[in-house]
């Protein structure tokens, strides 16, 4: 059999890595499989520009041409059925079968859904995808009070999105703070006193008990024992990964799939990356999974290494941001295990900066409006330097001075 790469899932990872294996030299065939009917395309702009109004059609990540043009087959709005890994052959949804040498299943992951009374009537909308996007940017004409379940990135962007829109905007947060599982406790309540400010209300500790569809569409949110009324109501809370495919073919997951430094999982000739992928952290040690743009696309490039001969161990520094209506939340590094934190605030600019410590370590580096900042411990972070903690402390102190 010649050499024969299908890749499953046309999302950043799956884009990334068609482009990755031609630059690192694979001359071999490589097929694009992707249940979306459309271009591989950006992710972020949905819940901002895309919902806005201000980009009319998806920003797709390569041309129609690219693929083209690097001899790159699209099988766009089909679905895998099934994996045989001893014949190497993949069933599709519209009855063909593929033949690989090598799969990698960039699958991503799909919204968790919220199981209570009336959380599948109309009006109940979710963030994943361009469809998901464009059905509820093509409801919110008609809508002027959105309620948002979840405090996270995305229910954060979208709510600030619909704030912008002249809309009326309420969170429900089942945590004590926002972005609670992502960031320390002084971001938290900077953003909560910031989108508060703007004018969205927040409700944290919230206990949804259900959604009032009385009207045969969602009407209002009954959250501890309070009504508050919803034209519309978005969900955003969590992500679960896409690994049936690989648990159907008797591959190794954990809370995604498994896979080693290389991006192999537990059958050699069977890779995976992106939000699917559970593994060892090169930082932490512990097993976890990344929901970022940058680590699909790294992720994608640490495969096309493998794949090609040249493989490396994936120690790449995690990176994060979200676009909170004006400000710019970037974040580099886990900051899991840290146990100290030093926090630097320059509100004359509207920025702050929350250093993570696991004693005199360096973990990781939340930062608001400041992109230097943020770029400058990625390099940090990258070359295994560290400031001390007492330094930071110091308005003469240059994190520059130490590159």
């Amino acid at each position: 059999m010649s050499e024969h790469i299908v890749i499953v899932g046309g999302g950043h990872g799956g884009a990334q890595l068609c482009a990755a294996l031609r630059i690192n030299g694979f001359s071999g065939e490589i097929t694009l499989v992707s249940k979306e009917e459309v271009l591989p395309y950006h992710r972020p702009p949905l819940s901002k520009a895309f919902l806005r109004g201000d980009a009319i059609d998806t920003q797709i990540i390569k041309p129609k041409s690219f693929y083209d043009d690097n001899n790159i087959r699209l099988m766009l709005g089909r679905t895998v059925f099934s994996i045989n890994r001893t014949s190497h052959e993949i069933e599709l949804s519209d009855n063909s079968v593929l033949e690989y040498s090598n799969l990698v299943l960039a699958t991503g992951s799909k919204a968790r859904k919220l199981q209570i009374p009336g959380s599948n009537t109309a009006g109940i909308h979710y963030l994943k995808t361009a469809e998901d996007a464009l059905s509820l940017r093509s409801a919110l004409d008609s809508a002027s009070r959105i309620s948002v379940v979840g405090g996270g990135f995305i229910g954060l962007e979208a709510a600030a999105t619909f704030l912008k829109l002249g809309k009326k905007v309420t969170v429900f947060e089942a945590g004590d703070r926002l972005l609670g599982r992502a960031v320390s406790p002084e971001i938290s309540q900077w953003f909560l006193d910031k989108h508060g400010k703007a004018g969205i209300d927040f409700v944290l500790e919230a206990e949804i008990s259900e959604f009032n569809t009385a009207s045969g569409r969602v009407s209002a949110v009954i959250c501890n024992g309070r009504v508050t009324g919803a034209d519309i109501v978005v969900i955003g809370i969590g992500v679960v990964s896409n690994c049936e495919l690989a648990e159907a073919a008797g591959i190794s997951c954990k809370n995604g799939v498994l896979v080693d430094p290389h991006m192999r999982t537990s059958d050699p000739d069977i890779l995976a990356i992106g939000d699917c992928v559970a593994f060892e952290h090169w930082q932490t040690g512990t097993l976890l999974r990344l929901e970022s743009v940058q680590n699909a696309n790294d992720q994608a490039r640490n495969a096309a290494l493998t794949l090609t001969g040249q493989e490396e161990s994936y120690t790449v520094v995690p990176w994060f941001w979200s676009d909170q209506g004006e400000d710019k939340l970037q974040i580099v590094g886990l900051s899991g295990a840290a146990d100290r934190r030093v926090v630097k605030k320059n509100l004359q600019n509207n920025q702050i900066s929350v250093f993570h410590f696991e004693q005199s370590k360096l973990m990781a580096i939340d930062t608001v409006n400041s992109p230097a900042e943020h770029m400058l411990g990625r390099k940090l972070l990258a070359k295994g330097l560290s400031p001390l903690p007492e330094d930071l402390k110091h308005p003469e102190f240059n994190l520059r001075n130490m590159l």
